[in-house]
């Protein structure tokens, strides 16, 4: 093909792709691969109409850029379209998360050019060990400060709160060569599981006016929830709104929408990823998480946010692998050419889990057996274990985590962190006394469900029932944590389903009842209790019972303290073997 065929046929790709907008945007001067003109969906999802179980998403976006001649704003620019185009049906992302209302695609396509020219000055080897993620669209979890951008935690208390640093994992990414997209829904302050009680919507003040919420909906079903609390990251991975995402995990929130969307979530050791910039709930239990398409890519975070950070009292300073490129992405895809990579590994299948009570859905009940049976496959010892205290993780998770909220909620008085657009109730109670002011604004700022989860704290933490109450939710605590670990030291990993449905409707009327909304934490809570690290990875896609389309079911592979590359290297070789084509139909519409 000649320089001026070519030269046509890139022209007229992309005045296909970027027709919606009429922003002028500066291009490399290489010509993109010869035969290929749809560079929009290759940098989503691939030259294949669906993803491969072993295409990492970072990898193809690094390669594009290191390799093909691809620029940084190239990338941006097909990921700020994925957004417009799904947008409006999803609402995976924060409305307005910038200050004074800038706009979003200007701030990210300027810092993609700053990155380009930063490129263009190093050599191939400088761009490799300084921007191992050069052109990574990241999306953060509303919950995760940023810089400039706005981190409300879903709650109108702080509806206006501007971070004035990057919590240390963005920072980290960012260093290496992240752009960040946008900042994700989530339930606020990370509580519930469906992100629905996020306040934002428009100005972040929903429950004032009598708004309904701007909730975030399935990319598999728009009629279902996405899971929560991290359901706005989850949906921008599966829709491919982002090449990766971060969220936080207390009692399952990276695992269950990752489930839920059929994306991989990786719940780290705690200790193991700095908490600095991570707007608390739970701080015995809270844990940044990665997300993302593939094993591989949720690997290739870990690599640059695993650490001791000093920031962070919290993080441990226990050895990580080797430095790059020997990191936990290295240690978990070599080797396994093979057709049984996991020879003799142990793994033991939790059986509570697989009780055939009424709690675990049939379909989930049905992909947990082929997975057993995928594992065998590739060379595993499979074997029903007891863990005795499994069952109790939920109320002692629960006892956990209200108490230590309401301390830490304690800070959103509304004095603090005032909301400018409050109403004049905000005004009339610092008129009264302090204590009138304070519990006239939280209860105007904070939901139903923060509100629900503080009462609980506190009376668990009162005098007289303490005892009763929050230490022995701490003594269960210490038995799930050493039942775990016993298992763990006959078995390599640990395996249960990620959540005992596919994703719930959204008009579900029995997620009104609060208590059934946290029962869909069981097979997940009792990892944070203990500190473990867990990955759920897709392992099937099931009949919606309900609109005839298909729904993704994960199952978790959970390991012992700081054992994130085995359990990376099982889910890897399970993926590959699984072959889930976890695309939305939704994500290939043109």
């Amino acid at each position: 093909m000649d320089s001026v065929s070519l030269g046509l046929r890139r022209t007229r790709w992309r005045a296909r792709l970027w027709s919606t907008t009429t922003r002028k945007v500066r291009y490399g001067s290489r010509a993109y691969a010869a035969g290929r003109t749809d560079l929009g969906r290759e940098i989503l999802v691939g030259g294949e109409t669906s993803s491969s179980a072993t295409s990492s998403s970072i990898g193809r976006v690094t390669r594009l850029v290191a390799e093909e001649g691809v620029t940084c704003e190239e990338v941006a620019n097909a990921q700020l379209q994925q957004i417009h185009k799904l947008e409006p049906r999803l609402r995976s992302f924060m409305p307005n998360p910038l200050a004074g209302g800038a706009s979003v695609s200007e701030r990210v396509l300027e810092e993609a050019r700053g990155l380009d020219r930063r490129l263009k000055s190093l050599t191939a080897a400088e761009r490799r060990t300084r921007f191992p993620l050069a052109g990574v669209c990241l999306a953060v979890k509303d919950n995760i400060c940023v810089k400039g951008w706005k981190a409300t935690a879903g709650s109108m208390s702080l509806s206006d709160y501007v971070p004035p640093q990057d919590a240390t994992v963005v920072e980290a990414l960012k260093r290496k060569g992240c752009l960040v997209v946008g900042k994700t829904l989530c339930d606020e302050f990370g509580m519930g599981s469906t992100t629905e009680s996020s306040a934002s919507q428009g100005d972040g003040r929903a429950h004032a006016q009598g708004q309904e919420p701007w909730s975030t909906r399935n990319p598999w079903d728009v009629l279902r929830v996405p899971g929560g609390s991290s359901g706005g990251s989850a949906a921008a991975v599966s829709a491919r709104q982002c090449t990766v995402a971060l969220g936080t995990d207390t009692g399952g929130s990276v695992r269950q929408p990752a489930s839920f969307c059929g994306v991989v979530g990786l719940k780290p050791t705690y200790g193991r990823v700095s908490r600095f910039g991570i707007i608390a709930y739970a701080s015995s239990l809270d844990v940044p998480g990665c997300m993302g398409p593939t094993v591989s890519d949720c690997a290739a975070m870990l690599d640059h946010i695993a650490g001791q950070d000093p920031l962070d009292a919290s993080s441990a300073a226990t050895p990580l692998p080797p430095s790059l490129p020997a990191g936990y992405l290295h240690q978990a895809t070599e080797g396994g050419e093979g057709a049984r990579p996991l020879e003799g590994l142990r793994v033991g299948v939790v059986a509570q889990t697989m009780q055939e009570d009424g709690r675990l859905d049939d379909r989930v009940l049905g992909v947990m057996n082929d997975s057993l049976d995928k594992l065998r496959e590739l060379g595993c010892v499979v074997e029903m274990v007891d863990v005795p205290t499994f069952d109790l993780g939920l109320p002692a998770y629960y006892i956990t985590a209200a108490s230590e909220a309401s301390s830490n909620l304690s800070r959103y008085d509304g004095l603090r962190y005032p909301n400018k657009g409050g109403d004049s109730s905000q005004s009339k109670a610092l008129d009264a006394s302090l204590m009138e002011a304070i519990s006239g604004n939280r209860g105007h700022l904070l939901g139903d469900e923060p509100l629900r989860r503080i009462l609980m704290g506190t009376y668990t933490l009162s005098e007289g029932y303490g005892d009763a109450l929050y230490k022995k939710a701490q003594v269960v605590r210490k038995k799930v944590q050493g039942d775990m670990l016993a298992q763990l030291g006959k078995h390599d990993v640990l395996l249960t389903p990620t959540a005992p449905t596919p994703a719930y409707r959204a008009d579900d009327k029995s997620l009104l009842d609060p208590l059934q909304m946290y029962l869909g934490d069981v097979m997940t809570v009792n990892v944070n209790l203990a500190g473990f690290p867990a990955i759920s990875v897709p392992a099937g896609l099931v009949d919606d019972q309900d609109g005839g389309g298909k729904l993704p079911v994960g199952v978790q592979f959970i390991g012992g303290p700081f054992e994130e590359a085995k359990i990376l290297r099982v889910a890897h070789f399970f993926e590959r073997s699984a072959k889930i084509d976890t695309v939305p139909p939704m994500c290939l519409e043109s």
